[in-house]
This record gives C-alpha cells, sequence and structure tokens, in this order.
C-alpha cells in the first residue's frame, strides 16, 4: 500500500515481531536481530531472542525496513525489504543455516595447539591433543611449561613456586599435598577439556596461592538438543625395577540436554590403575667421633580404584537472568603395598658395626567428597552489567589405615627384635561459602567489578597411633592427637579498569579477614589467630605499534598452611623417619611483579617474586636417636627471578611447532634454620617443545619434548636434569564422530628424580623412581547434535580453599 502525505506528517506505528529457529525448526534464544530504516540508515533498534526464539519491535514507524540477524555457530541473515505500514506484523519464521559444517572444516586444519599462550594465562588444549592420550591430570600437569611434580614432598610448582591453588571448573579443590596428587593421579584426561595456568590473577580471585592458580576445566557440551561423547582408555606401564602389569584403564561418559529454558547435563567416569614408587636414600650422619651411614630403599605398589560423577541444570527463568544446581560426587579407593630395608654401617675410629632393618608396610585409603553449588545471574538494564551470587558447600571424608611390621637384624642378618604399629586416620572437611559478584560498565571504556565473599571451614581430625604389645594393641604416647580446625575468611574487592586508544589500565584491591582456630584436644595446645590482609593488584598493557606489546603487572598473594599441616601429629614411617605437623606455621605473603612483550603470537615475559615466611619442608636430624624428623616450617625469605620466552611456528602446510623456553635465578635465605644461618641460590632453565604434523584431514600426529635443568627450592636440590620424549598419532572417523588415537609417554625412559638436602647436620642423597614410559589406546565418540552455542561459565564461592585439607 502506498503511503500518502498523512502517513509522512504524522506516521503511523506498530510492532513487527518474528520468530528464529534453526536447520531442524527449533527455537534460537538469544539471538541478535536488528531493524534497519532503509530511509537514515543510522536509525537502527536492536533487539534479543526470547528463551522461545521470539523477538519484537514496538511502535515501529510506517517505512521501509531491513532486518539482519546474529547467531554464534550460524551465519549472518538479512531480509528483502520490507514494507511496514504502520500495522501489527508477523514475519514468517527466520530459518538460520548453521556453519557446524565450515567449523569442523576449520578445526581440522587450524587445531589448536596444546600449548596457547594468552594475554593473562597459558592454556592447555587437552581435549583435542594426541599425546595427552591415556594421562592421568597429575601427569598432564608435568608436561606444562613452568610445571613440576615433585615426587619427594607431593608439590606441584609452578615456575618452581610452590604454593599452588587448584581448582576444578572454577571450584578449588581442598584438598593438598599426597592427598591432591592421589585424587589428579584418579582424573583421566578423557574428562578434561582445557587447563588453565594463571600466575598473576586480579583482585576478583581470592589471594590465596603463592605461585598462582591452576585450574581444571572439565568437559562440557554446549549444544542445543540431546548430546554427549563416550570415551575409554586402555594403557599399559613401565618403572625401573617395577612389575610388569603396570596397567591403566578409564571410561568417561558427558551428557547434555540443552532445549528450551533448561540444560541439563551431566557426567560419569570410572578408572582403575596401578602404580609403583621406588626410593633411594642415601644418609649419612656425623655424631661426634662416631660415623654411621643409612642405605636405604623403599618400594611401594599401588593399586587404585576411582568413580566420579556430575549433574547439573542450568534454567532460564527469564531473557535476564538465569538460576543453576550442582552437584558433585567423587569416591577413591586405593591400596598400597610396600617393602622397605635400612642398612646401617657406623663407624668409629677402627672398628664398625653393620645392622639391619626391614619392614613391611601396607596403607589402605578411602577418600569421598561432595560438592554441591546453588547460583545465580542476573543482567541488570544497563548492556553487560549484571549481579550474581553463589553458595557452596563441599563435603570431604578420609578413611586410612596405615601398618608398619618392622624386623631387626645384626651384622650376621639374624632377627634380633620386631615392632607392629599401625595409624589409623578419620579426617572429616566441611565447608560452606557463599558470594557475590556485580559488574558495571559506565561506558565502553570504563568498566568496575566488586564482590563479597565469605567462607566457614571445619575439619576434625582423628588420628591414631598403636603398637603391639603381647597381643594388644596399645596408644603410642605422643603420637595420637585429635585435631579439630575452625576458619572463618571475609572478603571484599573492587575492580576498576579503563581503555584507551594505546592503554588499558586495571587497578584492584582486595582485603580479607581471616580468624582460625587449630585445636589439639589430645595435647591441649590451642593456636588462636585473627588478622586483616590487603592485596592490591595492577594490570597495565600498552600497545607500542601494531602487533606490538607490553604487559606490566603487580599483585600480592597469600598463601596459607594446609588444615593437615596444621595438626600436631607425629606420623611413623619407618624407624628413622617420622612426619609432623606444627600448629604455629604462619601465611606467606608474595609479591609478584611482572613485564612482559608480545609480537603477534611471540611473546617474552619477566618475573619477580619476593616471598616472605615461606612454607617450606625441612629435615631435622636427632643426633641422639639418629632418626629424621620431617616438619613444615616457615623459611626466612626467598627471591625468584624468572623469564620465559614462547614462539610458535608454522614451519609449512603439515608441520607447526610451539616452543617455550624458561630461565630461572632463585635465592633462598633464613638466619635460623635449624639453629642456623642458611643461603643457597642457582640459575636453571626449562624447555618444552611440541611438534604438530598434519597429513590429511583424518590423520594427525604429534611429537613433544621437555626437559627441565637441576634447580633448588628451598632446602632441597634437584641434582640432574629431567627430560621426556612423547609422541602420538590420531585417526578420525565417521566425519569426525569417532577418533582412535593411540600415544607413548617418556619414549625413552629418562624421566626420573635424584636430589641431595645438604645444611647443618643433615646430609642426605635421594633417588626417585616411578612409573614415567606408558603406552595408552583411546577410542572417543561423540553422538547427537555437536552444533556448538554458547554457554555460560561459572565460578563458585569455594574457589579459594580446596586446595589446603592436604599435607
Amino acid at each position: 500500500m502506498p503511503f500518502g502525505v498523512g502517513d509522512i506528517l504524522c506516521p503511523k506505528k506498530g510492532n513487527i515481531s518474528g520468530k528464529i529457529v534453526a536447520d531442524n525448526n527449533e527455537a534460537l534464544p538469544y539471538s541478535l536481530v536488528k531493524l534497519i530504516n532503509l530511509a537514515d540508515t543510522l536509525n537502527v533498534k536492536e533487539a534479543s531472542a526470547n528463551l522461545d526464539g521470539i523477538f519484537q519491535f514496538p511502535q515501529v514507524a510506517a517505512g521501509q525496513y531491513h532486518l539482519r540477524v546474529k547467531m554464534v555457530g550460524y551465519k549472518n541473515y538479512q531480509s528483502a525489504k520490507i514494507d511496514f505500514n504502520g500495522t501489527d506484523q508477523l514475519l514468517p519464521a527466520i530459518k538460520l543455516e548453521s556453519t557446524s559444517k565450515q567449523l569442523n572444516e576449520v578445526s581440522i586444519v587450524a587445531q589448536k595447539p596444546f600449548v596457547e599462550r594468552k594475554a593473562d594465562k597459558t592454556v592447555l588444549n587437552v581435549e583435542n591433543n594426541i599425546t595427552a592420550t591415556g594421562n592421568s591430570v597429575l601427569e598432564l600437569l608435568e608436561k606444562a611449561p613452568g610445571v613440576t611434580v615433585d615426587r619427594q614432598t607431593e608439590q606441584i610448582k609452578l615456575n618452581n613456586k610452590a604454593g599452588i591453588t587448584i581448582m576444578v571448573d572454577g571450584k578449588q579443590n581442598f584438598l593438598s599435598g599426597a592427598d591432591i596428587t592421589t585424587v589428579l593421579s584418579n582424573m583421566s584426561s578423557d574428562q578434561v577439556a582445557t587447563i588453565e595456568l594463571i600466575t598473576n590473577p586480579s583482585s576478583k580471585y581470592d589471594a590465596a596461592g603463592n605461585a598462582g592458580i591452576i585450574n581444571i576445566k572439565l568437559k562440557r557440551n554446549k549444544s542445543f538438543g540431546t548430546n554427549g561423547t563416550l570415551s575409554a582408555n586402555t594403557g599399559l606401564g613401565t618403572a625401573k625395577n617395577g612389575p610388569s602389569d603396570l596397567y591403566r584403564h578409564s571410561g568417561n561418559l558427558n551428557l547434555n540436554h540443552r532445549v528450551n529454558k533448561w540444560n541439563v547435563f551431566g557426567n560419569a567416569a570410572f578408572n582403575t590403575r596401578t602404580g609403583y614408587n621406588q626410593t633411594l636414600l642415601d644418609r649419612t650422619a656425623n655424631i661426634g667421633n662416631t660415623t654411621t651411614t643409612f642405605d636405604q630403599s623403599f618400594a611401594r605398589n599401588q593399586k587404585g580404584t576411582g568413580y566420579a560423577g556430575k549433574i547439573g541444570a542450568d534454567y532460564y527463568v527469564s531473557e535476564k537472568t538465569v538460576i543453576g544446581l550442582m552437584l558433585d560426587v567423587t569416591t577413591n579407593d586405593n591400596q598400597q603395598n610396600g617393602l622397605s630395608r635400612a642398612n646401617l654401617n657406623e663407624r668409629q675410629q677402627n672398628t664398625q658395626t653393620l645392622s639391619y632393618v626391614n619392614q613391611a608396610n601396607g596403607n589402605g585409603a578411602k577418600f569421598n567428597s561432595l560438592t554441591s553449588n546453588f547460583n545465580l545471574k542476573h543482567d541488570l538494564a544497563k548492556q553487560d552489567a549484571n549481579i550474581t551470587f553463589d553458595f557452596d558447600y563441599a563435603g570431604y571424608a578420609l578413611d586410612r589405615n596405615d601398618s608398619f611390621d618392622a624386623f631387626y637384624l645384626d651384622a650376621a642378618q639374624v632377627q634380633t627384635s620386631s615392632t607392629n604399629l599401625r595409624n589409623i586416620v578419620d579426617a572429616r572437611i566441611d565447608v560452606f561459602a557463599a558470594k557475590t559478584d556485580f559488574s558495571w560498565p559506565f561506558s565502553k571504556t570504563l568498566k568496575f567489578e566488586s564482590g563479597l565473599k565469605s567462607s566457614i571451614v571445619n575439619t576434625n581430625n582423628d588420628f591414631v597411633s598403636e603398637q603391639l604389645n603381647n597381643g594388644q594393641w596399645t596408644d603410642i604416647l605422643g603420637r595420637s592427637n585429635l585435631f579439630i580446625y575452625k576458619e572463618n575468611i571475609n572478603a571484599a574487592y573492587a575492580n576498576l579498569s579503563q581503555s584507551w586508544k594505546k592503554w588499558q589500565v586495571q587497578l584492584g584491591l582486595r582485603a580479607e579477614h581471616t580468624h582460625s582456630k587449630g585445636n589439639s584436644v589430645t595435647s591441649n595446645k590451642v593456636v588462636d589467630r585473627d588478622y586483616v590482609s590487603l592485596f592490591p593488584t595492577v594490570f597495565v598493557k600498552q600497545e607500542l605499534a601494531k602487533n606490538h606489546s607490553l604487559n606490566y603487572s603487580y599483585g600480592r598473594r597469600i598463601d596459607r598452611p594446609s588444615y593437615q599441616q596444621l595438626n600436631p601429629f607425629v606420623q611413623y614411617l619407618d624407624p628413622y623417619t617420622i612426619d609432623s605437623g606444627n600448629p604455629y606455621l604462619n601465611a606467606q605473603f608474595t609479591d609478584n611483579f611482572e613485564l612482559g612483550y608480545s609480537f603477534k603470537e611471540i611473546s617474552l615475559s619477566v618475573n619477580y617474586a619476593n616471598v616472605r615466611g615461606m612454607l617450606v619442608q625441612v629435615s631435622r636430624q636427632n643426633d641422639v636417636t639418629k632418626q629424621i624428623e620431617v616438619q613444615r616450617q616457615n623459611f626466612g625469605k626467598a627471591d625468584l627471578y624468572n623469564a620465559n620466552l614462547y614462539v610458535p611456528l608454522k614451519i609449512n602446510k603439515i608441520w607447526s611447532m610451539q616452543n617455550n623456553f624458561s630461565a630461572r635465578y632463585q635465592d633462598y635465605q633464613d638466619g635460623t634454620l635449624v639453629g642456623a644461618a642458611y643461603q643457597k641460590a642457582m640459575v636453571s632453565f626449562n624447555f618444552n617443545t611440541s611438534q604438530s604434523f598434519t597429513f590429511s584431514k583424518t590423520f594427525r600426529a604429534e611429537v613433544s619434548f621437555w626437559y627441565d635443568s637441576p634447580s633448588v627450592r628451598g632446602v632441597e636440590e634437584t641434582t640432574i636434569a629431567q627430560y621426556a620424549l612423547n609422541f602420538g598419532v590420531q585417526k578420525t572417523l565417521m566425519q569426525n564422530k569417532l577418533k582412535l588415537r593411540l600415544a607413548v609417554d617418556d619414549v625413552l625412559a629418562t624421566n626420573y628424580w635424584e636430589g641431595q638436602m645438604k645444611y647443618q647436620n643433615v646430609d642426605m642423597y635421594i633417588k626417585n623412581y616411578y612409573v614415567s614410559r606408558r603406552a595408552s589406546f583411546s577410542l572417543n565418540y561423540a553422538f547427537g547434535n555437536q552444533q556448538v552455542k554458547s554457554a555460560r561459565n561459572r565460578k563458585t564461592a569455594i574457589d579459594d580453599i580446596k586446595g589446603r585439607t592436604g599435607g
């Protein structure tokens, strides 16, 4: 109908509405729809499709218009000219064409590298990496640039700094020490999508974690409809002097159902594995005119079975509000049997006395955890402004029984005596946490963020140590202990970020109030602490020129002792080694400074960290009993310097590589370590390279190599270089739905550890052999609708305390 003069002077107004659907006619919520006035192309109206894919433009003046629609995963759409006469008009359904076929083709040609450098973190792309096949999460971390796993102290280090915060899907894991490494050993790479390494987090993150954050992001399908993946893996490993049946098997199922207002997801995983570890220790004790040498060997066989399950749902109440629930359950059952021997040679002047101790030990541990999360996100009227809320509960239970049967022999290897000891551990941890975050952009270049958080932790650790006397188990005085620990942390933060043409600046401040109380009921020791700490952060990015930029950052971090480290129990390991807790441990504080330069994908960074009161493991020798007591204590100070160079290269159409080189200088000083001054400094370096070969759209191969030079941390010195070569191939079938992978880790069997501790009256040298070479075969099958759509990611309220429940 033609427009008249009256329509021009006083145009009629009405509503234009319609519906956006996918190829299969399912609604596409949150599609971006624009209505463009052809008479004035600057006059553009925008709307977002609701959960049913419906959009509406109210009070539209009569005229001629174009309609444009955008949606991630679909081709952009533009309508023909629309002649609108001002009367309400319902448009025919608009069907968007999927780009999933194009995306699949791109993913084959442009495969993400295993190690990907970003401005604020390093990302390990595990999901599509061949050489990650068959690995546990602990073994994956060993392949990451700058990450090492200390097999002696069961610590995970980043840039040779301990105090890592471990997160799984943004939720911090409360375990630490041997307990967290056991859990990570039971997690298969089939469960993991990516691993993020964040060395200098902003004030939005909890301040815990001296060395930064490792966030393990599990696979979660983001497609509409019903879809999932099924994977299975089998592998066989070898270790020096170890048994031949070092197997590992795992299975993993991911399911996702997303339709209309609901997104329901779940995961189930199973694994069973065996392991082996051998430690060789040479120790010399010089006491007066007597020298005693200890030649000790510890061989441990492990066997474990683990199950994990997760279920969750997101409900989109409206276009602006979504609520979610999540429940995660894990259980692990681990058994360990070991044999140890100690050959003692006591020399005094011209005489020597030989004696021997053989010990059989057993360990049975059951670990169960339950974590739950309720969350809400509401988008405010202003674009990109929102408020979120999380409430979490996490419960952990550890039941462990240790047995130690020692036999003492004389020089003729005739038994002279024996002892039978056992430890019984019953540990319970309950964590309640709530947090809220607020984000408000004042403009496109100025943004404000703030948040509040409170957490309450209650731990109950009942440790019983007994000895068999005349057929009766009796308590060993000074070793058994009931330890109750309570902690409340309240935090608030604010971030302000501003962008200019060539500059980006973010300033942040986090305040945390900590009140903790450790009560050793048996020994009647109470340690009560109450303190407030401030954690400023500064991030600056400067664009020097096209493809050239500089990054400056500063952040202050805290690393609180784990709950187990504060427990003043005494744990027997063998007749000449005990491990004890320290209730008087203080938190350590770290100031991190970093300068980074980037040219396209190449990056160079220099980092300095000043650590005060560093938590370290120290061995003390009792010159009367010749026994070693292992305990954690606060070390004086450490000055840590690190430089890192990352260079990705595209050699040709088939061959690409990623190279990472790090150099470190570390200086440790303590004026009163075990009664005397201590100072140790060393230069060390790390190199990591990954080579990827794409022979066709369905066949790829990868070769990777890492090298760590000798290094030092505190009183522990690594005296040899560690390195490993890994290899893998992948074949895809059934239009990329089925992936077959074969991988071999540590092809040359070169990965083991040697180190020493020499200070004051301690003089010992250690070797450690473990399962490093392993061949694995896996298959992964994807089913259902695999078209990629956006799904929200979230962090929960227990991000900062999950890493502290172990030793």
